[in-house]
Formats: C-alpha cells, sequence, structure tokens
C-alpha cells in the first residue's frame, strides 16, 4: 500500500504531462441564441483559422472528416490558412478535401499578407470555388434563412500595398450600410483585439483567429500567456466573448509547430451553432 501511495504522485504528474502537451485535434462546440431567428430556425457555421499551410497528407483527410461530421452549413475560414514560408501545397489539399462539404468563406491573415503573393493566394482559393470576402459582405440562404456574412481584410494589406486609408476607418465605411439591416450578421476578421472597430459595426458575430489561444493556458487560471498584437495575458486568446451588441469567438487555430509547443491548447475545430429563440 506504501509503494502505491508513493507512485501515484508520479501517475498524477505523468498524466497532467501528457493532458498539457496533447496537440491532437479537439472539436469545440459553442451556441449563440438570437431573435433574428424564428425558434424553430438554427444553422451551422465551423470555424476554421491558423492552418499555416502546415498539415499534409492524410492529416488533411482527418480534418476534413471531423468538419463532414459535424454538418456544417458553413465553413468559415479566418485567415491565415495559407502562409507566407510554407509552400502553398498545403493549403491546396486542405481546400481540395473540404471542397464539397458546404459553403466556404475567406478572408486573409497576416501570414498571407507578408507572402507578398496574395492575389496568386486568393486565387487559389476561388479555384476551389471559395467566396474570397474583400472588406465585403453577402446575402446567403440557409435553411431557408437569409443571412448576411461578411469579410474584412487584415490590416496589414494596407501596410504591403501602401494603401494610404486608415484600416480602421476604411472597415467602419465598409460596413455602414448595413446598420438598417435586421438579418442576422456574420463578420469574419481575423484579428481578434480589433474589438474597438467591430463594436462600432452592426455585425451579430464576429469570428477571428490569430492569437493562437496564447500559446499556454492554465484551466481555469489563465487562458493565455502570450498572443501576436497583444502581448503578455492576451484579453481575446481563444473562446467566446460577449459584448453588449455583439457574441465574438476567437478560434485556437489548427496548426501545431513542435519547436513551439502548445500547453493546454491544442489545436481545435470550432462549431457554431446559432438558434433563434
Amino acid at each position: 500500500m506504501r509503494q502505491i501511495k508513493k507512485i501515484i504522485p508520479f501517475i498524477i504528474v505523468l498524466v497532467l504531462l501528457g493532458t498539457a502537451f496533447y496537440n491532437g485535434l479537439v472539436i469545440r462546440h459553442y451556441t449563440v441564441n438570437t431573435s433574428k431567428l424564428n425558434k424553430d430556425q438554427s444553422f451551422r457555421i465551423v470555424l476554421i483559422s491558423d492552418l499555416h499551410s502546415t498539415i499534409h497528407g492524410s492529416e488533411q483527410s482527418r480534418i476534413a472528416d471531423r468538419i463532414r461530421s459535424q454538418n456544417p452549413d458553413v465553413i468559415a475560414l479566418a485567415g491565415d490558412i495559407a502562409d507566407d514560408v510554407q509552400p502553398i501545397k498545403g493549403t491546396s489539399l486542405f481546400l481540395e478535401t473540404i471542397k464539397d462539404i458546404a459553403p466556404v468563406f475567406y478572408v486573409t491573415g497576416n501570414h498571407e499578407i507578408w507572402s507578398r503573393d496574395i492575389d496568386n493566394i486568393k486565387d487559389i482559393f476561388r479555384h476551389y470555388d471559395v467566396t474570397v470576402l474583400e472588406n465585403e459582405s453577402v446575402e446567403w440562404e440557409i435553411r431557408e434563412v437569409s443571412i448576411i456574412i461578411g469579410g474584412a481584410e487584415d490590416p496589414e494589406i494596407n501596410r504591403y500595398e501602401r494603401r494610404q486609408s486608415n484600416w480602421e476607418e476604411e472597415i467602419r465605411v465598409a460596413f455602414c450600410e448595413l446598420e438598417s439591416n435586421e438579418q442576422f450578421k456574420v463578420l469574419l476578421s481575423h484579428r481578434p483585439e480589433q474589438i474597438s472597430v467591430y463594436k462600432d459595426l452592426s455585425f451579430d458575430l464576429v469570428l477571428s483567429g490569430h492569437a493562437h489561444g496564447g500559446q499556454v493556458r492554465i484551466p481555469f487560471l489563465l487562458n493565455g500567456l502570450l498572443a501576436p498584437n497583444q502581448g503578455w495575458f492576451p484579453k481575446y486568446a481563444g473562446g467566446l466573448y460577449e459584448h453588449d451588441s455583439f457574441t465574438h469567438i476567437v478560434s485556437r487555430g489548427v496548426s501545431f509547430n513542435p519547436r513551439l509547443p502548445r500547453i493546454f491548447n491544442p489545436p481545435e475545430i470550432v462549431v457554431i451553432d446559432i438558434v433563434g429563440q
């Protein structure tokens, strides 16, 4: 009995380490209730971000199978699906595997802009019948429900294309006409930290990525240690955030880099049910 008691702490440590460094793909579910749909109406979005062209071969099929098993009505790609360093082949393989599952919508992330090949990247997405949203919105019908899906280009586009306009003002102007629209409205925008901009818009749901879950998490204590453009202890590292006028869901991303371990922060597919009330 004494020997068993002695090894229990080691077992606990091993379990914690295994859980902490687990990097298998998980499925994260969220539900968003809205009065803009009738009680008997609903639809499902699968959110994918931060693939970074890094996943190849059979893993692509496994991701597609996991997405397909969720029966999505829409697949939202919230940026950094392609990468500025990794070959584009990983992105093409991914798009090939998901093209027949559901309509796909995409916005750029910073790494796609950094590639300095953004026009070619967008053309690849369009080749797979993906709707590429460039500071614009489209009306889409799902299960007899008409919704608005908008997409904001990553702010890096202004710097790398040497645009003179202010990104924040450009986004506000691009979507100002939607304010009087009573349909349920979804915005894809890679950057979770741009809350001050999103609050000025009339979207009901904003979907982002970019933060990679803050890289290190401690359940119930720390939701993220460090994230791009947010720094230490990011406020919007990953999860669901309720604001006065909209719900914000931030994906922790699907890529995994062994040189930069994710701790208590496995890659994820995000499944969002929009439910009428």
